[in-house]
Parts: C-alpha cells; sequence; structure tokens
C-alpha cells in the first residue's frame, strides 16, 4: 500500500437542486454519507460549517465530465461552485472526476430495495460517498492527492 494523507476529507456532489455531502474517516480509508444540503445562497456556508465541525483538511468536488471525457453544463456549475466553497473556506479544495456517481447511487439504492422516491433524500450523499470513496481509493493505490486543485483565485 503507498502512502495516504491522514486527515477527513469532505466529498461534494454538486446538483442543480441539492447538494451531497460525504466524508472520510479521519485515517482516509472509509466514506460515509453526511448530509444533503440544499442548493441556495446558503448552501456554501453550510458545508464551509460542515467542513469546520468535522475538523476536514481538504474538499473534494465531483466534476460531472461526460463518458467521452468532454465537459457538460454541470462541469461549469460543479468548477464555479468548488471556486466559491475554495474562497469560502480556505480549505485546498480538488476537482475529481465522478462520471456515474449519480447513476451508480440511484443503481445501489435501487438494488437495496428502496425506490426512487424513497432515494431522493440521501442519492446525493451517496453519490458523494462513491466520488469520495474512488478518490480515497485513487490516493492510497498511487500515493498522490486526487483530481487537480483549484486555485484560490479563478484563472
Amino acid at each position: 500500500m503507498t502512502g495516504l494523507r491522514r486527515g477527513t476529507r469532505l466529498g461534494i456532489d454538486v446538483g442543480r437542486a441539492r447538494v451531497g455531502v460525504a466524508r472520510s474517516d479521519p485515517h482516509g480509508m472509509i466514506a460515509t454519507p453526511v448530509e444533503t444540503v440544499p442548493r441556495d445562497d446558503a448552501s456554501i456556508s453550510r458545508i464551509v460549517a460542515i467542513a469546520a465541525e468535522l475538523e476536514a483538511f481538504e474538499i473534494l468536488v465531483g466534476l460531472p465530465i461526460n463518458l467521452k471525457g468532454d465537459d457538460t453544463p454541470s462541469t461549469t456549475d460543479a468548477r464555479e461552485f468548488a471556486q466559491a466553497l475554495a474562497a469560502a473556506s480556505g480549505l485546498p479544495v480538488r476537482l475529481v472526476d465522478e462520471r456515474l456517481s449519480t447513476v451508480t447511487a440511484h443503481t445501489a439504492l435501487r438494488d437495496s430495495g428502496r425506490s426512487q422516491r424513497e432515494s431522493r433524500s440521501i442519492v446525493d450523499q451517496v453519490a458523494a460517498m462513491m466520488l469520495l470513496q474512488q478518490a480515497l481509493d485513487v490516493e492510497k493505490g498511487t500515493g498522490r492527492p486526487p483530481g487537480t486543485p483549484v486555485p484560490l483565485e479563478p484563472t
């Protein structure tokens, strides 16, 4: 096993209506769901508060690119959200490829016997958990932080 930075990380799945939040354990081994935050003017401040409560040292934001690796309308939204989160939190924020995380989350919830209606309130948390777990696994395997850093100032 390659080196893994210690400390709690947040995983963020940005959606138009809701934002899923997940966390890692302090050893960076396991991701678990935390909260679904409504997407509104208070979203950023709520996530910053969660990061402070959990003493997170880093925030990983899912970057929704299509299967060909191209940007989508949601990609720009996620980049802007990540930029605002970096500015407001003062924490390192990284963008990580999250292809299929929401689809996979819906499938996992359906397979567990939940209807789409029952899953709506937690699917964003599960998607955030899945993208965070994938990022943790990448770091465990490579010894390098996953994704790309978000600069504090827009480029």
